[in-house]
């Protein structure tokens, strides 16, 4: 048997250029781990000031623990500002270095410190940001006004087995959900105001309350906003993941515009949909309320009933419904120019179908509240 390795060694000379030349030799391996340790030790103040020359044609041995020794020595030299020329590297033993030293490139660096204007930046950043997006949600109103009117001018290249294929998908099969949400609104609302009026006597306004509540406002702002989450989002994955499969593109290729072919029978569906599932929802929400004052509040049903037609006519409902078609618009103008902008990778789909959410949430709300400003304005 032959003889084991010498264990690795290293010596250091200075030149009189001040140039610290170290030479490298013996077995750098593993097996030597203590030894190798305290020579990387003890190198932490490498004599010289100026450059380092670090010779290993001496070396007998190498393995993935000895590079990673030797590229340690190297990076903290040249952390304290020293440069170091390897050379002599067995040419057996070049590839194993080479691919330490390109590992230890991709080693995650700490962050850098916080400027003084970082917050301003991202202040800057942010409104840039935002402004983006309404000249994307501006850009898509465009290219859906433009497709409606040529589907206007030639009716037959609308597309309307999609349209009622959406319709289906974010109208009717959204009726369950929708109808068991606004239910337990209603009775929430009602029983909550009974709790508190109870206080003065005034149980039977909890009915204006309620009526007032869920025909104005609530009815359509509750039931837009479980649209945005549900079909809003549907509506920016699926465009998504056609724009990372370039199924969007293809469609260009063959001459079609997949605005008039995806984006303008969903948007459509929608603008119908909503409407109507307002209009469900606030039924369902003066159910829940009207159930909640018969067993909680004792109200009968008869007097419920007789007591809402006082307190509410049909301005409120049609209040309420009028925002409806505007909202869908929105909801669907974002969710179908977020879609577009998905980039290709999962991460972006899942970062653009977020925010086509929240802006739908966002808008939605604030429409609501212009348009309460409106109506107040003139008298509705």
């Amino acid at each position: 048997m032959g003889s084991l390795p010498q264990p690795g060694g290293l010596r250091w000379s200075v030149r009189p250029d001040g140039t610290a030349a170290a030479v490298a030799d013996g077995a750098w391996t593993v097996a030597h781990i203590a030894t190798l340790d305290t020579l990387i030790e003890a190198a932490g103040g490498a004599p010289g000031t100026g450059s380092i020359a670090l010779d290993l044609q001496g070396v007998s041995a190498m393995d993935t623990f000895g590079a990673c020794l030797l590229d340690g020595l190297i990076g903290a030299a040249r952390t304290a500002g020293r440069t170091v020329a390897v050379s002599g590297p067995p040419m057996r033993y070049q590839a194993l270095l080479d691919a330490v030293a390109h590992a230890d490139a991709w080693r995650p660096v700490p962050p850098p410190k916080r400027r003084p204007l970082a917050s301003v930046e991202a202040l800057g950043r942010g409104v840039s940001g935002i402004g983006n997006a309404i000249l994307v949600f501006l850009a898509m109103l465009g290219a859906v006004g433009a497709a409606a009117a040529r589907v206007v001018v030639h009716p037959r290249r609308f597309r309307f087995t999609s349209m009622v294929h959406q319709l289906d998908r974010v109208g009717f099969q959204a009726i369950p959900i929708i109808v068991l949400i606004t239910l337990l609104i209603g009775a929430i609302i009602a029983q909550q105001g009974i709790f508190n009026f109870r206080k003065f006597g005034a149980e039977s306004y909890v009915v204006d309350l309620v009526g007032i509540l869920v025909l104005r406002e609530l009815g359509v702002l509750v039931v837009a906003i479980m649209v945005a989450g549900r079909s809003g989002s549907s509506y920016t994955a699926e465009l998504g993941s056609m724009k990372m499969r370039e199924e969007i593109d293809a469609l260009r290729t063959m001459g079609l515009d997949p605005v008039e072919v995806l984006i303008l029978p969903r948007v459509i569906a929608l603008i119908l949909a909503l409407p109507i599932l307002a209009f469900i929802g606030s039924m369902a929400a003066l159910v829940g309320g009207g159930l909640v004052a018969w067993f909680y509040g004792g109200t009968n049903p008869i007097v419920f009933l007789a007591q809402l037609r006082d307190a509410v006519s049909v301005t409120h409902l049609e209040v309420g419904l009028l925002k409806a078609p505007f909202m869908a618009l929105v909801i669907g103008i974002v969710a179908c120019a977020e879609g577009l902008r998905v980039q290709g990778s999962a991460e972006s789909l899942g970062l653009r179908t977020t925010a086509s959410v929240v802006e739908s949430i966002f808008l939605v709300i604030v429409l609501d509240g212009v348009f309460a400003m409106i109506f107040a304005a003139i008298g509705m």
